[in-house]
């Protein structure tokens, strides 16, 4: 039994202030609607999970605290897993990254001041979970983590299980006591304790499960004086204070901007049905009409989650097509299914992630080495599109045309062309186009085959000097010129493509429905082949380049190279957005799905530069009075529906966030937003940390005058700009920015625990942070790059 108590929000408003108690005896002090804790930390998913495992090791490696530490952590969802992975949500909702990314314990990779706190992966529960054959969670954990290897994906909902399993693990620890609120936090106040006229002391440590924050010892009595914590404000008036509050809210949702707000209104007064964007965990798109037509926007992540929980309620099955040699299938329906007509800006879904165990294509940099990143890191007031992007753009030029000299030689220019005795990759079933023999993979290559001789990414110094394209992508100054180069060099249409076309697949010109069908069948079969042929399709040698490479280049936005207007404009902008777009797409299996779907007609792709309007066919409103509407700018093509679901990401921009306690803060001047060179980014301002034990304080708010508060901690998405890579899940022997800023929080929390403890509340506001320019490092700050194809959860985008 572990010393944990559990509260919700929503029990009956008539319970005793700290709400329905289990497992402990006392939770902390009360007074007034007041709960006293040494730490409250608001955010149940992982960084709040986090924090607890690090305190509790800080704790086990000094044991000098004769009490538990009292932590309350609250979360509006469920504490543990989180929004993201939610334990509820459907077992179609998959993570983009496999089981063999995900950890909560850091290991000698992460650089800690604290002691170590080792604890298995997710790969390593699930074996766990696998060998004892149950769990209190249910047999669907049990079948799932015996069926799935390192490399699969998991569902989102059993990472969650992960999370909780080790949220439990801590807080089993004598020396923490944990209580759980399932609340909405609106706002940060000051509670001091002589309002309550009663001391904060700690009991003697003889029972844990009596360890409140209203008992005194005389030992520890004398010397204290009053000192007010910091509350945590829940929406049903009751508060949490504590000397130090952690936010660690993770992926903050926007408020409904005019659009939705327009067409929530519209359909309640038209009895339509409208989903409005969000975490897909918190929507309904079940029981869809079946064979009617239904619009969705969005074809990012979310829409592939989305679509996957929808078959398997429809009920229908897929099947093999025989004798294809990219995995294709066929979808057989139930007759259950609507037609689903999808949109979006660019009008193509995220591409897929490889095939798992297969060979992906061999990438060594010509141009964006890892030199050359970390010159430019040592700049400031770099314009990524001048001085960034133009080598990454041809890093991903010379991979596509290196690839499709292999993959389809006949359609480069005649002076490209790989000669008849160099040898090359080509697709299955080709030959070059000089006739020569070469290597033929099949539906499962195993990129085993020596790459095009000359072509970047071979593993021969040598063999990159030949590329025949290579002299005039070294004489590119701009992206416009690689995308010149590449209009060029490749004379065939079925494979002319620039880097441009991700965003605007038509080069911005209209085209005719059957041009744009045309497009998709043609899409659809370079997607199957591309994640089947990994190593060598020219396809996937343009996400292979966006995957190595998007890391470093964020890198240098997260030390302060990047100008400010550049850094929103252009990395914090397209480029991340091409980013997820390329490399942090959803799990081959459920892309080969869609594919069907799309194949079988019910997934329709309207076009891009899709809008959404609400048209009503009368003034009286009600039932049947009005329709949604959407529309591809490009093809023309529109379609009408009762139904309208929403597929893309409400992901919050702090300044724009439908928090209540990050709106509170903002409003108050209590936070600011952070900004680089003047431009406002998107992100809350947080203060430096020190990866040492000698600094009281690290990642704590900073106010609109640029004063922090040490006693509010601020780990991860919400603070990105200030503490980069920390919007990354921790990946096993890979630097984790996440568990970094768990450790440093965990700190706080002890040391200023002991404080209260040994010397009374005044010890524990914590050293004033010693001066440093707003946004500014401190001399050894923690900032880790983010390993190559690292993902940011449950990522999407229209």
């Amino acid at each position: 039994m572990t010393n944990t108590a559990v509260t919700d929000d929503l029990k009956d408003a008539n319970d005793e202030a700290g709400g329905r108690v289990s497992g402990a005896a006392d939770e902390g002090r009360t007074d007034a609607g007041t709960q006293h804790f040494d730490a409250v930390i608001v955010g149940g998913g992982p960084r709040g999970v986090a924090t607890v495992i690090r305190v509790a090791a800080r704790l086990r490696a000094d044991a000098s605290l004769p009490r538990p530490v009292l932590i309350a952590i609250v979360d509006v969802q469920e504490v543990g897993p989180g929004a993201t992975w939610l334990t509820s949500q459907p077992a179609e909702y998959l993570n983009n990254t496999t089981a063999s990314a995900t950890t909560i314990y850091p290991d000698e990779s992460t650089p800690l001041s604290g002691p170590p706190s080792p604890g298995p992966t997710l790969v390593e529960w699930m074996e766990q979970v696998a060998r004892a054959g149950s769990h209190p969670a249910g047999d669907w954990v049990t079948a799932e983590a015996g069926r799935l290897r390192a490399l699969d994906f998991t569902s989102r909902r059993l990472q969650g299980v992960y999370y909780r399993d080790q949220l439990d693990a801590a807080a089993a620890d004598p020396a923490i006591n944990l209580t759980e609120f399932t609340a909405l936090a609106v706002d940060l106040e000051q509670a001091d304790l002589e309002q309550a006229g009663r001391e904060q002391t700690a009991p003697e440590k003889t029972d844990p499960g009596q360890a409140g924050l209203d008992q005194t010892t005389p030992e520890h009595t004398a010397g204290t004086t009053q000192a007010p914590d910091t509350a945590v404000v829940l929406a049903d008036g009751r508060r949490l204070a504590a000397p130090t509050v952690v936010l660690a809210q993770g992926m903050v949702q926007a408020k409904p901007d005019a659009e939705v707000r327009r067409l929530t209104t519209f359909a309640r007064t038209h009895g339509l049905r409208y989903v409005p964007p969000g975490m897909p965990a918190e929507r309904d798109f079940s029981a869809l009409p079946a064979g009617e037509t239904v619009l969705v926007r969005g074809l990012g992540a979310n829409f592939f989650d989305v679509v996957g929980a929808l078959v398997a309620e429809w009920g229908g099955t897929f099947e093999e097509v025989p004798g294809d040699p990219h995995g294709r299938l066929r979808y057989l329906p139930s007759g259950r299914e609507p037609r689903l007509v999808a949109g979006s800006r660019r009008g193509m879904p995220y591409r897929s992630k490889p095939v798992p165990y297969s060979q992906e294509r061999p990438f060594t940099p010509r141009w964006a080495t890892p030199e050359w990143f970390a010159e430019l890191g040592e700049r400031t007031g770099l314009d990524f599109a001048a001085e960034v992007w133009p080598n990454i753009a041809r890093e991903i030029a010379d991979q596509y045309l290196a690839a499709l000299a292999g993959w389809a030689p006949e359609a480069l220019r005649e002076d490209l062309r790989p000669a008849a005795s160099e040898t090359v990759h080509v697709r299955a079933g080709s030959s070059t186009a000089s006739g020569a023999d070469v290597p033929q993979p099949g539906a499962a290559s195993s990129g085993t085959d020596a790459p095009l001789a000359g072509a970047a990414g071979g593993n021969s110094p040598e063999s990159k000097v030949s590329a025949p394209w290579i002299p005039t992508l070294e004489a590119c100054r701009t992206g416009e010129d690689v995308d010149e180069v590449l209009r060029t060099a490749v004379t065939d249409p079925r494979w002319n493509w620039t880097i441009a076309d991700l965003r605007r697949p038509t080069r911005g010109e209209q085209t005719t429905p059957e041009a744009w069908a045309a497009f998709v069948e043609t899409l659809v079969t370079d997607e199957l082949a591309s994640m089947s042929e990994a190593s060598v399709h020219p396809r996937a040698a343009v996400n292979r380049v966006m995957s190595v490479l998007r890391g470093s280049a964020q890198q240098l936005g997260a030390v302060g190279a990047v100008a400010g207007s550049s850094l929103v404009r252009d990395l914090h902008g397209w480029f991340d957005s091409d980013g997820l777009f390329l490399a942090s797409g959803p799990p081959a299996g459920r892309v080969r799905q869609v594919l069907a779907l799309i194949d079988a007609g019910i997934v329709d792709l309207l076009g891009p530069e899709t809008v959404v309007t609400a048209e009503a066919n009368s003034t009286e409103g009600g039932p049947g009075a009005g329709r949604f509407r959407a529309l591809s700018r490009i093809t023309g093509r529109t379609a009408e529906s009762s139904v309208l679901l929403e597929t893309r990401m409400s992901k919050g921009r702090v300044p724009h966030t439908d928090d209540p306690l990050l709106q509170a803060l903002l409003t108050s001047g209590r936070a600011r937003i952070h900004t680089v060179d003047y431009v406002q980014t998107d992100y809350l301002e947080a203060g430096p940390a020190e990866v040492s034990e000698t600094a009281e304080t690290g990642h704590n708010l900073v106010d609109e005058y640029a004063r922090e508060d040490p006693s509010v901690v601020v780990l991860g998405i919400p603070a990105s700009t200030t503490q980069p890579g920390s919007a990354i899940g921790a990946t096993p022997h890979k630097p984790s920015p996440l568990l970094a800023g768990a450790d440093i929080a965990a700190k706080q929390i002890v040391r200023r625990a002991v404080r209260r403890t040994v010397r009374g509340p005044a010890a524990t506001a914590g050293a004033e942070a010693p001066e440093a320019e707003a946004g500014t490092p401190a001399a050894g700050t923690f900032a880790a790059e983010a390993p190559a194809g690292a993902e940011t959860p449950a990522e999407s985008a229209v």
